[in-house]
């Protein structure tokens, strides 16, 4: 018999009838894999309680002390009060994020919580719970609680549910003092405080929490709010950092980071014990018109006959009108990740398939290729410039390599405007920083001597360099020493359509190879966007409102593809229509 079947609590009852039919003990409808999985992780671990390589319990009483609190509660908002009864999948991750402690000391066993689910399902709700729990019952005093935002306004959705549990009830009343306009709680016993904060209103390093909640992590730009909470809680015996979310559009997010984790963590390709997960979603091959699949995403509206005939109606809506209805659907009413490709250069996922021969340049030139064209982005001031080379290889494919320079009294600047761990990336090579402490501007010879160094190093043969006329002046005698043609391209959609349309259909049909520890060229792909004129021709540009989002690696490549077009003549015309029917092959369309 396992450990497992020792135990008939509620969190571990329930866990174990997921597991055994797919659906959820009290509405019967379908539960998503993720969320199964985070049920066998709960049993699992039973099974391998208190042994060295899992040195944790179960303490049953602990989970049903929180949960036994949490159905003494009253919830304010509606037509009348009325008292809070959890879902059987809320009691489950509410209990088992209190009921696992470590063996060492009887401490929480969890100091992170991630948890994912739809719109309107009750996570702020969960959230306002343990908070209200820890800060008066936990036994901890003059404890810092937070609920944080990026946005004060969001910042106080967790706190105002904590502060509307306390004014309905008169018993926790007398427990706690709410100031609405300080937009703090006290909990008179413990003398722990319960404050909103948000990036906008001074949020910053140095918070030593016992309880935060981080609301709606799809928001988050990066991942400084999470750090700047989770870093302040590293010498306490026990905390709990709550992140909850629905999904979105952003790929390119510390928020898809972080869920991509959690799913190995659930998936048991990584070992994470003192967080726990909870993810509820679509699985990948569902069809998302089928209402059955729905309660995967969102449980608590599909257990409800008025709530899911709204939802039905969203999604025909959705279904009937597309773009921007449907993909709202599909982020907030089934909790799926969605790629907002309207303005995408690049699919990421194709991009990360060109990358995945894993070869750097020494093996390509190992292979025969040395033949290359060379492009170069100069930014003006102290912003990212960078050189690119182009490989031409059998069968029409091609290898890139990118460099990129930065001078050093701008890299602290930019590791903070750009949200970009350049100094990491100076640490694995990818860019040089020239310069001192002083120096704010590029030096242009830098880029040349690195050239020098790649052509004598590999014995590259340059076949012509493509350049950015900005800035040009004052490199291009240093350039026209290689002894190929150095070429201007001009900014503009109009000269750079061709090469833009040839690098996105490449990308697209796997024609482009590179190597993916280059995550300075992988980060600039991603924040590449198109742009058109009147005409409909394209460029890359930058993505709106994402200022700081350096694309110069992809302007270098594409200057390079572009002077390999424009050197060979005709055959450019006839390189675009044939990746175009490349492409079509590969989809199954022609």
């Amino acid at each position: 018999m396992s450990c497992a079947a020792l135990y008939n609590d509620r969190v571990t009852t329930y866990a174990r009838r997921v597991v055994k039919t797919g659906r959820y003990p009290d509405t019967g409808d379908l539960c998503g894999e993720l969320h199964i999985l985070a049920c066998k992780r709960h049993l699992r671990d039973l099974d391998n309680e208190r042994t060295s390589d899992f040195p944790y319990y179960w303490d049953p009483d602990a989970a049903e002390r929180v949960l036994d609190f949490a159905e003494t509660l009253t919830l304010a908002e509606g037509a009348e009060p009325k008292p809070l009864k959890l879902m059987d999948c809320q009691a489950f991750d509410v209990g088992c994020t209190f009921g696992w402690k470590k063996v060492q000391n009887d401490a929480r066993r969890f100091r992170q919580r991630y948890k994912s689910i739809s719109r309107q399902q009750g996570k702020t709700m969960e959230n306002g719970v343990l908070g209200t729990y820890i800060a008066g019952f936990a036994g901890y005093m003059h404890g810092k609680l937070f609920t944080v935002a990026t946005k004060k306004r969001q910042a106080r959705l967790a706190w105002e549910e904590m502060a509307k549990f306390v004014q309905i009830d008169p018993d926790l009343g007398e427990l706690f003092d709410v100031k609405d306009y300080k937009s703090t709680i006290l909990a008179l016993e413990t003398m722990c405080t319960i404050d909103a904060l948000s990036r906008e209103s001074g949020l910053d390093d140095g918070f030593r929490s016992i309880f935060a909640s981080i609301d709606e992590l799809h928001q988050h730009r990066d991942n400084k709010i999470y750090k700047a909470i989770y870093n302040g809680t590293r010498s306490l015996r026990e905390t709990l950092v709550s992140m909850i979310t629905t999904r979105g559009d952003k790929l390119n997010s510390f928020c898809k980071e972080m869920d991509d984790y959690c799913k190995k963590v659930l998936q048991g390709l990584t070992t994470a014990h003192d967080l726990f997960v909870d993810i509820y979603c679509l699985d990948d091959k569902d069809d998302i018109w089928d209402e059955r699949n729905w309660s995967k995403a969102c449980p608590f509206t599909c257990a409800d006959p008025e709530r899911l005939e709204t939802l039905r109606q969203d999604a025909q809506r959705a279904r009937d009108m597309g773009g921007s209805e449907l993909r709202d659907f599909l982020t907030k009413c089934l909790n799926m990740w969605v790629k907002n490709t309207d303005d995408q250069f690049v699919d990421p996922d194709a991009w990360q398939e060109c990358g995945k021969d894993g070869r750097k340049l020494q093996q390509i030139v190992e292979s025969g290729c040395r033949d290359c064209w060379v492009g170069l982005d100069l930014s003006s001031g102290g912003d990212l410039t960078t050189l690119a080379l182009e490989f031409p290889m059998a069968g029409g494919k091609y290898y890139l390599y990118s460099h990129s320079f930065m001078p050093r009294g701008r890299l602290e600047e930019h590791v903070e405007t750009d949200i970009a761990p350049y100094d990491l990336w100076e640490q694995m090579d990818l860019i040089t920083v020239t310069g001192g402490a002083m120096d704010f501007m590029n030096d242009y010879k830098f880029i040349v001597s690195h050239l020098a160094e790649l052509k004598e190093r590999f014995d590259l043969n340059f076949l012509g360099i493509g350049i950015d006329p900005h800035n040009a002046a004052g490199v291009m005698q240093d350039l026209e020493a290689f002894g190929c043609p150095v070429t201007l391209i001009t900014q503009s959609a109009r000269n750079l359509n061709d090469a833009t349309v040839a690098v996105q259909l490449l990308t697209k049909s796997g024609a482009l190879e590179y190597d993916p520890g280059n995550e300075l060229l992988t980060w600039s792909m991603t924040n590449a966007a198109i742009v058109r004129n009147s005409f409909e021709e394209i460029k890359v540009d930058k993505k709106p409102g994402a200022k700081f989002k350096r694309i110069d690696p992809v302007d270098a490549i594409i200057d390079a593809h572009a002077l390999m077009l424009l050197s060979t003549g005709g055959e450019a015309a006839l390189d675009v229509d044939n990746e175009v029917e490349n492409y079509l092959k590969l989809m199954g369309w022609s």
